[in-house]
């Protein structure tokens, strides 16, 4: 068996790679890699980052977004998220986004990785995976970057926040909401409040 062989051995199909994993197993890790590119094997998505597409019916698949940004942070950490997301929150946005974005607490800053584009924003906390009230927040945080029709938004979401579990909004307001956000979920759910008293 050839040296490049044997590191092909360690390689699962849907997965990505950074070039100090590979060198663990290859004592000319440039010279493997450029071949298991030229080759097809491995596809370059930035300095330093490959993944092993899987086979599937309708040709090679890419590895996961999880998987790619997992290698290219070094860490599991992080939370995906996309503006598209915001579109089933009932709240008037139905733009779509070609952009992923990330929340961790290493790298901040876009980038390319393949034939995607993400964003990462380095921020303090985040959850484990969306829900509905981290939504609402996140979308209030960065609602001056979408293309909407912001006061239209803002009215909605008002709207959803008087009619939803106020604890757990409150909560998620505390957790992820930047200072604006908080003053405007303060006004949002005060009627509510002194109604439900």
């Amino acid at each position: 068996m050839t040296k490049l062989e044997a590191l092909k051995k360690h390689l699962k199909p849907g997965h990505a790679y950074r070039r100090a994993d590979l060198a663990r197993w290859s004592t000319s890790v440039d010279r493997h890699l450029k071949e298991l590119v030229e080759s097809g094997t491995l596809k370059k998505l930035s300095g330093g980052l490959y993944a092993y597409p899987k086979e599937t019916a309708f040709g090679p698949a890419p590895a996961s977004d999880k998987d790619v940004v997992s290698a290219f942070l070094k860490d599991d950490t992080f939370l995906l998220a996309s503006p598209n997301a915001y579109n089933g929150l009932g709240v008037g946005t139905t733009q779509l986004y070609d952009k992923t974005v990330v929340y961790n607490h290493k790298r901040h800053g876009e980038f390319q990785l393949g034939n995607r584009k993400f964003a990462f924003r380095v921020k303090p906390r985040f959850p484990k995976s969306l829900t509905r009230e981290f939504l609402l927040v996140d979308l209030v945080n960065n609602v001056d970057q979408l293309a909407e029709a912001k006061e239209e938004v803002l009215k909605r979401v008002e709207q959803r926040a008087a009619s939803s579990d106020r604890r757990r909004l409150r909560r998620a307001v505390r957790e992820y909401g930047n200072e604006r956000t908080k003053k405007f979920f303060d006004r949002a759910l005060r009627p509510s409040e002194l109604r439900a008293a």
